[in-house]
């Protein structure tokens, strides 16, 4: 029987992503996030974030925030 792994999923960590995003009212400086490139991907390729170049950064904002 194989053994489960210890270690969170790329689907654990795109949900707790956009958790994080909803509590820091949903945009925050990607240079201050510590999630994988890999989950950041993962939310653009499925539209739920996009990145923004405010000219002073770059910022990670859930896609429904206005």
């Amino acid at each position: 029987m194989p053994k489960k792994s210890t270690y969170p999923t790329s689907a654990d960590q795109s949900s707790l992503c956009l958790q994080y995003l909803g509590r820091c009212g949903g945009s925050a400086r990607l240079c201050h996030i510590k999630f994988s490139l890999n989950v950041i991907q993962t939310l653009v390729n499925q539209r739920k974030v996009k990145i923004k170049n405010t000219g002073a950064g770059f910022f990670i904002e859930l896609e429904d925030a206005k």
